[in-house]
């Protein structure tokens, strides 16, 4: 297991998903103040795949630099508030995801169905 590779490619996941909330913050704050540039920028987003943050930010750059600038430090700004945060709830998040999903399993594990077989006759009564 290559710990280095996968705390690379998690952070390179966490930095595009930084990026679509700071895309998602500043459509919410032109969509306040300026309404046109909102659609604008909704309209580039969606022809624009933002899950890779960095190929959408140099696209973003090609058209509007001033909007990419504007993205970069609502970014920046969304890192450091959820840099503190982050390694105490991924902690607690992994171990109650994982422990939830032991118990779930285990009680399908265990779980004893009603088995009635179909067909069989009645119980007899009896009549004195």
């Amino acid at each position: 297991m290559d710990v280095k590779h996968i705390a690379k490619q998690t952070s390179k996941t966490l930095i595009s998903y930084l990026t679509y909330q700071a895309v998602r913050t500043v459509i919410a704050q032109l969509a306040e103040t300026d309404p046109p540039r909102s659609l604008w920028l909704q309209q580039f987003t969606s022809r624009e795949n933002v899950q890779d943050g960095e190929r959408y930010l140099e696209a973003l750059f090609r058209e509007q630099q001033d909007l990419g600038f504007r993205i970069l430090t609502v970014r920046e700004h969304l890192a450091e508030m959820v840099a503190d945060y982050l390694p105490e709830m991924l902690r607690t998040g992994i171990q109650q995801a994982n422990r939830q999903q032991r118990c779930q399993q285990l009680e399908r594990m265990t779980q004893v169905s009603d088995v009635s077989v179909e067909g069989s006759p009645p119980p007899e009564s009896t009549t004195d």
